[in-house]
């Protein structure tokens, strides 16, 4: 059978080319059986019971409802680390721009280039522009994910001191961590100590305007701090009271607000951090795999609303998926109707998220539109997929 495929937001190429030919792109949402997004805002966008998944061509989602998804079997895709490498030269960029003041100065050659003594004008206002090295600078880095890291390592490969706090880095990320990284325990740390510092979390209750009025006391006077995350992360109220009695030298952020844009000594980027073409084409690549993965075979990877179950392929004469609610039970009720069709399991996955768990059955010897109907009875199921 054909699957139909829907993009609301212009999709990379280089990802719509892996589509094998038994998929098909359609401009009808209705008719999909998954969407390709990447800022389209999806809160109030009821989809049709054929839609199984939205796969976000990027890392944030803020613009995608994940909890109504999830209680109505829509996996919710993301592609972490495939903007890593845009970000983290977008992040130098802002460094050295909030260093050395070279937007005043070439906003200052502007004004004056009409003159005839340009160059004499130039040597005699150059001064008012000079800035620091970054060399030797201590910078503190929160949040040690893909993109964190990468910014950590280079940040030291640029003659920084660099420390880094993360209570939940993973084993990876730890493992690609440059060993002359200062990794510190209490955030309290970074700000205590370091010249520059850089967000780099995700934007969950628990971070939203972390960056607040008790962190700025802390913080030296004179601080940079760069904001290439989420700018709900920044009290923009107490950063502009620390711009004020300048504890913080420049904010450089790739997410303005009407608020953080009028603000001084405040670089305000208009959110180019994966805006470039091999960032978009790595994301665009990586969420048309996962989604095929997730089709064919019913794989889950990087999801953000159901946990990741990755069952390889089916070598079994079928395969079933379970999208279903995380209560006692179910997995006893799904085993029950399968003997009860005398099926053997060859192999079974079954992980949790919170309220949502996901289930893969490999079964041969048995009926599966029989098992299929039953299970699909069961209280506490969401959605059937028969895979194979």
């Amino acid at each position: 059978m054909i699957k139909k495929i829907s993009c609301l937001n212009k999709i990379s190429e280089k990802g719509l080319s892996l589509l094998g030919d038994n998929y098909k792109i359609s401009d009808d949402i209705s008719c999909a059986d998954a969407l390709l997004v990447r800022s389209a805002v999806m809160h109030d966008m009821e989809l049709s019971r054929r839609t199984v998944a939205v796969a976000r061509a990027g890392v944030g989602v803020n613009n995608i409802p994940l909890k109504k998804y999830a209680e109505q079997g829509v996996v919710v895709f993301n592609t972490p680390g495939a903007n890593a490498n845009g970000v983290k030269e977008l992040v130098i960029a802002g460094l050295l721009l909030s260093a050395r003041d070279i937007i005043g100065g070439i906003n200052f050659v502007k004004e004056n280039r009409e003159k005839e003594d340009l160059e004499k004008i130039v040597e005699k206002g150059k001064n008012l522009f000079a800035g620091s090295e970054i060399m030797n600078k201590k910078i503190g880095v929160i949040g040690l994910g893909v993109i964190g890291v990468l910014v950590a390592n280079i940040c030291r490969d640029l003659g920084m001191d660099v420390y880094g706090y993360d209570p939940f880095i993973s084993i990876d990320n730890a493992m690609h961590l440059s060993r002359d990284i200062i990794y510190v325990k209490k955030i309290e740390d970074i700000y205590r100590e370091c010249d520059f510092i850089t967000i780099h979390v995700p934007l969950l209750e628990e971070t939203k305007q972390m960056i607040n009025k008790k962190s700025f006391s802390l913080m030296k006077k004179g601080v940079v701090v760069l904001n290439f995350a989420r700018d709900l992360l920044v009290n923009d109220d107490e950063l502009e009271k620390a711009i004020l009695s300048e504890k913080v030298k420049c904010y450089v952020t790739d997410f303005p607000n009407a608020k953080t844009a009028n603000m001084k000594n405040v670089i305000a980027i208009p959110h180019l951090g994966a805006s470039t073409g091999e960032a978009e084409d790595n994301c665009a690549q990586m969420a048309v795999r996962q989604l095929m993965d997730y089709l064919d075979n019913g794989n889950i990877i990087n999801s953000v609303n159901y946990p990741n179950v990755d069952a390889g392929i089916c070598s079994s004469k079928n395969r079933i998926t379970i999208n279903h609610k995380n209560i006692p039970g179910m997995i006893n009720k799904f085993t029950e109707i399968i003997n009860m069709h005398k099926g053997n399991i060859a192999n079974m996955t079954n992980k949790s998220l919170g309220e949502v768990a996901y289930t893969v059955l490999d079964i041969d010897g048995a009926d599966i539109l029989e098992i299929y109907k039953l299970i699909e009875e069961i209280p506490g199921v969401i959605r059937l997929r028969v895979v194979k």
